[in-house]
């Protein structure tokens, strides 16, 4: 049998954990320590480089594959989305409040390209549990075309920047307004997925306007997406009934949902409890496998598309509350 090494970066509640898996064997590294830990990003052409978002903290990078850490100095301190463009290189932080910095030279600099609520829906953007904010919580930079990037605003919408966010096209039509996860397709350049809070939605012009895809579920509130690297109409969603229901840390009556083409969702339950107490926050493609990462530390993963999954068990760091994962 080929035993295929997959290494996966985590955000936890203690702070940032590399999971490194060998055949069905799993080891969890704690590479920070920081309770403030809420997000992160991979630089694609360099492995050694690692980023860390922090609620009252901003950013940090590490050089070294996490042995050594600088804080980065971004304007704002409360981060809730980190990614890096694939093409350019260009690295993004985006906040509370709704602003979005970039730096073209790793973290040493920033500049706000725009101010995002400059645009006409910005004073309708509210976050329910404070409805005086709102954040930034998803940049999706496009996989093979530099300065288009999507960036989802919970709650306001999905805008759309062709320039790096120098310029924005506003809230776009159909998207769900309550933006949790967005996704292009690796292959398949006109192909964009998003993950709300009243649904998921599909774009097939390049992230311009997008078509509701909801049916098949009965869990609107949609998080965690996934999309199959070799087929863009197999796609992935963790969902539950309400926000209330996935973030009290109680039994969040939380399903994992595929949809293939134009056929209703369709929930996941091979070796999946059924419903799911603890909400899956993370959903990742990587290394042929689906995984799941959720809110209570459990981490499931499927070598099958899907169809049956299996629980990791995992040594070394704990994984209390698994927020997010990332691989290269």
């Amino acid at each position: 049998m080929v035993v295929t090494m997959l290494e996966l970066f985590g955000v936890v509640g203690g702070g940032l954990v590399r999971l490194r898996n060998e055949g069905d064997d799993w080891r969890a590294d704690l590479l920070r320590a920081d309770e403030r830990a809420q997000c992160l990003a991979l630089d694609p052409r360099d492995p050694a480089v690692i980023y860390l978002g922090t609620l009252g903290g901003g950013v940090w990078r590490s050089a070294d594959g996490g042995g050594t850490w600088e804080d980065l100095r971004l304007p704002e301190t409360d981060v809730f989305s980190l990614a890096v463009g694939p093409v350019d290189g260009a690295l993004y932080a985006g906040t509370e409040p709704s602003r979005l910095f970039r730096s073209d030279d790793g973290g040493a600099t920033w500049r706000e390209p725009a101010v995002l609520r400059d645009l006409p829906s910005a004073p309708t953007w509210s976050f329910p549990p404070r409805p005086w904010t709102s954040h930034v919580r998803w940049i999706a930079p496009h996989p093979s075309e530099a300065g288009l990037l999507l960036v989802g605003i919970e709650l306001g919408g999905v805008l759309r920047s062709e320039d790096g966010g120098a310029t924005w096209e506003d809230q776009r039509p159909g998207a769900e307004a309550d933006a949790h996860a967005l996704a292009w397709h690796p292959c398949d350049p006109e192909r964009a997925y998003e993950a709300g809070g009243g649904g998921a939605a599909l774009s097939r012009d390049g992230g311009q306007t997008w078509d509701r895809a909801d049916d098949g579920r009965d869990r609107h509130y949609t998080w965690g997406l996934a999309v199959s690297p070799d087929e863009p109409d197999t796609w992935f969603v963790s969902a539950t009934f309400s926000a209330r229901q996935a973030h009290s840390g109680g039994d969040a009556q939380a399903r994992l949902y595929r949809r293939r083409g134009s056929a209703p969702w369709e929930p996941l339950r091979g070796g999946l409890p059924d419903p799911l107490d603890g909400f899956p926050y993370a959903l990742l493609a990587a290394g042929g496998r689906i995984v799941a990462g959720l809110g209570d530390g459990r981490l499931f993963a499927s070598r099958d598309g899907g169809d049956t999954w299996a629980e990791a068990v995992v040594r070394g760091a704990s994984l209390r509350g698994l927020k997010a994962l990332a691989s290269r």
